[in-house]
Order: C-alpha cells, then structure tokens, then sequence
C-alpha cells in the first residue's frame, strides 16, 4: 500500500479527480481523502513515480510519498 500526499485537493470534485487519475492506472485501486490530503493506493507492480505522473497530469502536486 502507497500513501501519496496531495496539495491542491479542494472539494469532493477535486477528490473525484484524483482517485479517476489514479485508478485509470491497471492495477490500481485509490481512494482519497479530502481532509487528510491524501490518497491511499493499492496496486501489483506500479512504481510510485507512476503514480506521481498521473496525479500531477490531473493537476494536483505531489508532496509526499510513503
């Protein structure tokens, strides 16, 4: 499991926009989380820059991964 946070992340569309970014990615189940500003991911052989990418595509920032 990935934990990545995310700065730009406002309201529930913008929450809508990250876990549609990130679970486009095969293999991948996210879900964020607007209060915490973060978006736990479950996925089989994704890299995490990976993810980054999609995030950052989908016009949010990247802060943190664990």
């Amino acid at each position: 499991m990935i934990t990545l946070k995310i700065e730009g992340m406002m309201c529930e569309h913008c929450k809508a926009a990250v876990e549609k970014a990130l679970n486009a990615i095969d293999g991948v189940k996210a879900e964020a989380n607007l209060e915490a500003k973060t978006a736990t991911v479950t996925a089989a052989n994704v890299d995490a820059d990976v993810l980054k990418k999609a995030v950052e595509d989908a016009g949010y920032d990247v802060v943190g991964i664990e």
